[in-house]
C-alpha cells in the first residue's frame, strides 16, 4: 500500500533517496550543473516536503520551494530504483500539485537533466511543459527547464 504524507527530510532512509539521485546525477552531469539542495535547506519554513511510502519503506520524496509569489519550484523529486514503474512517481507530482493548489501556487517550474529520461517523461506526462532557464538558473545544455501552470 502507498502512502504519501509531509515529513521531515532529515532521516537516513531520505538520505538513502537522495545518495540515489546524486549518484545518478554525478554519473551524466558536470558538478557545475548539479542543482542539488540538502536536507537542511528542504526543512525550511517555505519548503513542503513529502514522502512516498510503500508499504511503510520510504521509496519516493518530493520538495516544493514555495516563491511567496504564486511560484513554487519542485526539488529533489526521487523515487527509488527498486520500486519504479509502480506509479509512485506519478502519485507523488499529484500530491506535490495538491499542496502547491492549498498554498495558492499558480505555476510550478522545475530543473532537470535531459538525460535523466524516466524524469522527463514522468514530468511531461503530468503536463510540464519546457520553458527557458528561471531565477538563479543559467542557460546549459546540462539542464532541461520545464513548468506547468495550475488550475
Amino acid at each position: 500500500m502507498l502512502t504519501i504524507a509531509a515529513e521531515t527530510p532529515d532521516q537516513p532512509e531520505i538520505q538513502s533517496l537522495f545518495d540515489q539521485s546524486e549518484a545518478y546525477a554525478a554519473a551524466r552531469y558536470p558538478p557545475e550543473d548539479r542543482h542539488m539542495v540538502d536536507a537542511d535547506y528542504l526543512d525550511g519554513p517555505h519548503i513542503r516536503f513529502l514522502v512516498a511510502r510503500w508499504q511503510g519503506r520510504a521509496v519516493g520524496c518530493g520538495a516544493l520551494v514555495l516563491g511567496g509569489d504564486g511560484t513554487a519550484e519542485l526539488k529533489r523529486v526521487v523515487v527509488d530504483a527498486e520500486t519504479r514503474g509502480k506509479g509512485i512517481g506519478r502519485a507523488l507530482m499529484q500530491a506535490l500539485e495538491t499542496v502547491a493548489r492549498d498554498e495558492q501556487v499558480r505555476l510550478i517550474q522545475l530543473e532537470t537533466g535531459p538525460a535523466s529520461t524516466a524524469a522527463v517523461r514522468l514530468y511531461q506526462a503530468c503536463g510540464y511543459r519546457a520553458r527557458g532557464p528561471f531565477g538563479a538558473y543559467r542557460d546549459s545544455p546540462h539542464s532541461l527547464f520545464m513548468e506547468r501552470e495550475l488550475a
